[in-house]
């Protein structure tokens, strides 16, 4: 039977007590505290002097949160320090619980076509507003966690129609912050400020800040942008995962400033017409903007397609360790297990006696050449063979025959 606790408050030990020492679980980051005149200055909004940019924080490196090893699972857990996350429960009306075969990697036949999904914690897929079409200001009211996805969210609230939605943050966002959407058009109090006529020093050092939503168009060259969309009209579709970014690198208009500057100093004799397809050429390069992927690659993409100024939240995501295989679990991810592990029956690396795949080429579970350079090899490595014409009596010539 279990005895009570007793409380020791007012006892009298017969022996010595140590003077206790209060034990964290877990790392503890002391951040700087910012003066209360920065935190009003971000939080107001003044019309004739344009939006407040978000103060700039300092970069303390990468941040992880460690664990006293209490048990065999927190060892080696590695967190993220994010702090300022919101610590109760998202907006009910903007959430709605994800159900049904899709958590098991099935179709609507109930096939497995992802494999490695299945169970995970119960949760609630965020409606995230990735169009940002609302104009106006909106006041960022607190930074959650979105279990679906690994950058953060952010509550805002329009500050003209009251109403609230989800946005992805951008790295450094806090609440208070005021961001807008200039998709729908430059606003009227802008077009003043800058005489009517638009200015472009004038318009990026007003619109180009973090988390503000802009057309490809009004983002300066040069500037690191996320959540970029695919086709005009749409929301966002790449740069939407942790820490990731694409940078905007030329535009059509300084192409055609670029190769007008170089025809100015030819005479006339020298200018050569502009076939039809250098035309469309032109006018295709003139309507659209390129942009770069962290990966390398180069996209040419409409210039009323929609993209948020900064980088995706939560750039130290990538160095989370997960400690346990059961945290895996929890996130509906199943084992992953080799194909010489299994029976003949379900991989073609499986069956036989011992650690052998039946001497068969590397294949994938569908039989496929998974390695050889079949399907693997980048196109631009593949040396194509030269064909060497064949001369006849060629070695009676070489050994001296006639």
């Amino acid at each position: 039977m279990l005895q009570p606790r007793l409380a020791l408050t007012g006892l009298r030990l017969p022996f010595r007590c140590l003077p206790s020492v209060s034990r964290s679980y877990s790392t503890v980051i002391h951040q700087k505290e910012t003066p209360p005149a920065e935190e009003s200055s971000t939080s107001s909004f003044d019309p004739s002097i344009g939006f407040a940019p978000p103060p700039t924080r300092d970069d303390a490196g990468v941040l992880l949160r460690t664990y006293t090893p209490r048990t065999p699972g927190v060892r080696h857990l590695r967190r993220p320090v994010n702090d300022h996350l919101w610590k109760g429960r998202p907006v009910q009306k903007l959430t709605f619980p994800k159900r049904g075969q899709a958590k098991g990697g099935r179709n609507n036949t109930g096939r497995v076509t992802v494999r490695h999904h299945g169970g995970g914690h119960k949760r609630r897929i965020r409606v995230v507003d990735f169009a940002r079409a609302a104009p106006g200001p909106h006041l960022v009211e607190r930074i959650e966690h979105d279990p679906g996805r690994s950058a953060h969210i952010a509550l805002v609230r329009s500050k003209e129609t009251q109403r609230i939605s989800y946005i992805l943050a951008a790295e450094g966002m806090r609440a208070g912050d005021v961001v807008q959407s200039y998709m729908a058009g430059i606003p009227e109090d802008l077009w003043k400020s800058m005489g009517g006529v638009v200015d472009p020093g004038v318009l990026a050092a007003r619109t180009a800040w973090r988390g503000n939503c802009l057309p490809l168009h009004m983002i300066p060259v040069g500037t690191l942008i996320f959540n970029v969309g695919l086709h005009q009209g749409k929301g966002g579709q790449l740069c939407r995962s942790a820490g990731t970014y694409a940078t905007v690198i030329a535009k059509g208009a300084n192409l055609q400033a670029a190769q007008r500057d170089a025809e100015e100093g030819l005479p006339e004799e020298e200018k050569k017409p502009l076939t039809q397809r250098e035309k469309q050429k032109q006018e295709r390069a003139a309507q659209h903007i390129t942009i770069r992927l962290q990966s390398g690659e180069v996209r040419l993409l409409h210039k009323d397609c929609c993209a948020t100024v900064g980088v995706a939240s939560n750039p130290n995501y990538q160095y989370t360790q997960l400690g346990k295989a059961g945290r895996s679990r929890w996130l509906n991810i199943r084992p992953t297990v080799r194909g010489l592990a299994m029976n003949a029956a379900d991989h073609p690396h499986g069956g036989g006696r011992g650690k052998s795949k039946g001497n068969v080429d590397p294949k994938s579970p569908w039989g496929l050449p998974a390695k050889s350079g079949y399907k693997t090899r980048p196109k631009w490595k593949v040396n194509k063979a030269v064909v060497v014409p064949r001369v006849r009596n060629q070695g009676k010539r070489r050994r001296g025959y006639s």
